[in-house]
């Protein structure tokens, strides 16, 4: 028996970074339609290299097929705000069980506190060590609950820890519901629209767990 757990923000007027406004109503024009607008790195969404400059791919250039694979789920919730993440973080059992091509989910809670300052002032972040341990072990996917990677607030820091994980990792940022995840290794699906030179996009993001 599979359980699928929906890892995605609602997007809402309330939210940073996005709008809906009505193009078409029922009564007036025979039925609903919203026009919609949203900075490309809102929400739960995905980062392409084009995003920091490692190279010149885009969203709608990135195979499928790194957007599908299997998940390691890693609670650092104990890292708190500001807290930097390291390859130390992973457990053993689950860096004896890694393969090259796995991905990697980071359980922080902070998706709690979306739509506050300290969501994306205080966010706890991926370590340069741990950006480098990815690339060295092949992963596929990071994703994590904060609006970023890094600390945003610090050019010179998210620049550096995009630039080494996009030069090989395609990175998942404003996840949410990971507390709802029952086991620590799950089927993700991340798939972004499909934007056209797209230096980033909103996304669908799903996980499978099977018993």
């Amino acid at each position: 028996m599979s359980r699928i757990i929906d890892l995605t923000m609602t997007y809402t007027n309330s939210f940073a970074g996005f709008s809906k406004e009505t193009s078409k109503t029922i009564t007036k024009d025979g039925w609903n339609a919203s026009t919609l607008s949203f900075y490309s790195h809102c929400g739960t969404h995905m980062d392409a290299p084009i995003h920091f400059n490692v190279n010149n791919q885009t969203i709608d250039e990135i195979e499928v097929s790194n957007f599908v694979g299997k998940a390691w789920v890693i609670d650092v919730r104990h890292v708190g705000s500001k807290g930097l993440i390291f390859p130390h973080h992973i457990p053993d059992t689950v860096q004896k069980d890694f393969r090259f091509g796995d991905s990697l989910l980071f359980q922080t809670g902070w998706s709690q506190y979306v739509n506050t300052p300290k969501y994306r002032d205080e966010l706890p972040r991926i370590s340069e060590a741990l950006a480098h341990w990815c690339i060295d072990q092949q992963v596929k996917m990071i994703g994590v609950e904060p609006p970023s990677v890094a600390d945003v607030n610090n050019l010179e820091e998210v620049t550096k820890i995009h630039q080494i994980l996009l030069s090989g990792v395609v990175i998942i940022e404003g996840l949410t519901n990971l507390d709802r995840l029952q086991s620590n290794c799950v089927e993700l699906i991340a798939l972004p629209l499909k934007i056209g030179g797209g230096d980033g996009s909103p996304a669908r993001v799903i996980a499978i767990e099977t018993n």
